[in-house]
């Protein structure tokens, strides 16, 4: 059966798109509206019961976490490369990178979402834009480390690692977060001018 990807491209769904568009995968993406709160109904709890996006369904296998997600796909292809073979030093990079990714250089981005708009007005602190500026430029130094003098963040080839980074950087540049590093810079440009991101804006939202 054909994958569906419930989500919103201007979220981490986007990754997630990116994704199953290196991987050569066919799906059918669902948009879900976050502004009008469809993501809090109860039909969509059903497949996701935090009430976030995006959700992967896979014949009976519904998933969240964009990150889970991601490597079912790359698991489901792997002439595409997304992932080094299980057991590697390259696979263990992987991990490390992906988690970190998600844990270190993201979280500031989101605390910043978070308390600009996210959250309801009375729940949102001033000083956490602060904050995660602080922790931001403590962990995008980390990143210009690894990428000084390479293509790719893990091995010599192309990985979900790439599409993380890649993502993630893309959305402290949406939100205008200096990168403090030219390597930083260049190695966004390169993901961002991959076809298959470019895909990412007009994914297919029918089987037809």
């Amino acid at each position: 059966m054909t994958m569906q990807v419930y989500g919103s491209i201007s979220s981490r769904t986007r990754r997630v798109v990116w994704t199953l568009e290196e991987a050569g995968v066919p799906y059918v993406f669902r948009p879900v509206d976050l502004r009008s709160g469809q993501h809090r109904t109860p039909e969509y709890r059903r497949i996701n019961p935090n009430g976030r996006v995006p959700t992967l369904v896979d014949g009976d296998l519904v998933l969240f976490e964009s990150a889970a997600i991601a490597m079912h796909i790359a698991g489901k292809a792997p002439a595409a490369g997304l992932i080094p073979e299980v057991g590697t030093a390259e696979w263990s990079l992987l991990q490390q990178w992906m988690f970190w990714i998600c844990t270190e250089l993201e979280q500031p981005l989101w605390s910043m979402g978070k308390h600009r708009f996210a959250l309801p007005e009375e729940h949102r602190i001033r000083a956490m834009l602060d904050t995660a500026t602080f922790e931001w430029n403590r962990a995008a130094p980390v990143l210009a480390a690894a990428l000084e003098g390479r293509e790719f963040l893990v091995g010599d080839s192309f990985t979900l690692a790439d599409i993380f980074a890649g993502h993630t950087l893309n959305w402290a540049r949406g939100f205008k977060v200096p990168f403090g590093a030219r390597v930083l810079e260049e190695y966004l440009d390169r993901m961002l001018a991959r076809p298959a991101f470019a895909r990412t804006n007009t994914p297919p939202t029918d089987e037809a």
